[in-house]
Formats: structure tokens, C-alpha cells, sequence
């Protein structure tokens, strides 16, 4: 299975990006998926999950500023991020765990939100 993110890059304090994920090369569709995210010095930590359902979580420093959504037709996640900050600045992780209980994780694209 291949991930793919896009959509990072430099930022500004109060703007948005959004970010992707699609997913390929597998016929199991996605259960869980989820963006994770690592700054600098830091350990990777949960940002948002969606499951199939499309029931969402959300971690609480994102504080109703992100939004994680898929389209499973196309076999992409989304996350909106608003009202950026610059300890938003990171790497983010796209994570499929597929429904034959496979799980998957894409190289990342990193956020730097500075003024």
C-alpha cells in the first residue's frame, strides 16, 4: 500500500492549508485512518482520526481549528487546518489501517507556520 501526503509547505500564524493523502495499491478497503504529526524534538502524536463511519477525534490541542474528512471513492484523507499556529509547525503523517487489519503509514509532509 502506498501513501502519498501533499499540501504542506510554509504557512503564516492564523492561515490554512489543507492537507491529502491518497492511498493506493491495495483491495482492502480503509477502516481507521488518521493524521499524526511530529515537531521537531518531539514525539509523533495523534492529531485526528475518521473511521469508515466517518465518526471523528480529534486531539485536544486542535481545539475546533482542523477538520479530518475522506472521500472513499477516491481513496483520499483530508485535513483542514485553520487558525494556524506556529507550534503547528511539524511533519504530518497519514495512517490507513486497512480492513484486513493491515496498517500503513506515508512519508509525511511537513507544516512550517511562521511569520
Amino acid at each position: 500500500v502506498h501513501l502519498v501526503e501533499s499540501g504542506g509547505g510554509l504557512g503564516q500564524p492564523g492561515g490554512s492549508l489543507r492537507l491529502a493523502c491518497a492511498s493506493s495499491g491495495s483491495t482492502f478497503s480503509s477502516n481507521t485512518m488518521a493524521w499524526y504529526r511530529q515537531a521537531p524534538g518531539k514525539e509523533r502524536e495523534l492529531v485526528a482520526t475518521i473511521t469508515r463511519r466517518g465518526n471523528t477525534n480529534y486531539a485536544d490541542f486542535v481545539e475546533g481549528r482542523f477538520a479530518i474528512s475522506r472521500d472513499s471513492a477516491k481513496n483520499t484523507l483530508y485535513l483542514q487546518l485553520t487558525s494556524l499556529r506556529p507550534e503547528d509547525t511539524a511533519v504530518y503523517y497519514c495512517y490507513n489501517k486497512l480492513l484486513d487489519g493491515m496498517a500503513y503509514w506515508g512519508k509525511g509532509t511537513l507544516v512550517n507556520i511562521s511569520s
